[in-house]
């Protein structure tokens, strides 16, 4: 039986390493990601989103997230889907996000 909440904390974490190229900020705290489902065979699915839909990365950072959570030991296989409902907003970063940016 997995941990999921040991599982969770861990791809958060894994997801702290991938950084929007344009923003010196982790997509965890920019908000981009919305969802992270584990089930009980430890699979993951993940749904995240872009700055904007035209981002330059909108092909590559969905892989990297991808490569990052495959790459736990934990981990069987990750699935990331892309969404942009709803769009993504500056009050979706977190308050460490913000104050990286001087966005208070």
């Amino acid at each position: 039986m997995i941990d999921k909440e040991f599982l969770r904390d861990e791809i958060i974490n894994a997801l702290k390493s991938v950084y929007d190229p344009e923003i010196p900020v982790d997509i965890w705290e920019l908000g981009l990601i919305y969802d992270i489902e584990i089930d009980d065979e430890a699979n993951v699915k993940i749904t995240m989103t872009l700055t904007a839909p035209n981002c330059p990365v909108a092909d590559s950072l969905p892989l990297e997230v991808q490569q990052k959570v495959e790459s736990l030991y934990q981990v069987k296989k990750a699935n990331v889907n892309l969404t942009f409902d709803p769009p993504w907003t500056k009050d979706m970063m977190s308050d460490q996000a913000r104050i990286e940016l001087n966005l208070f």
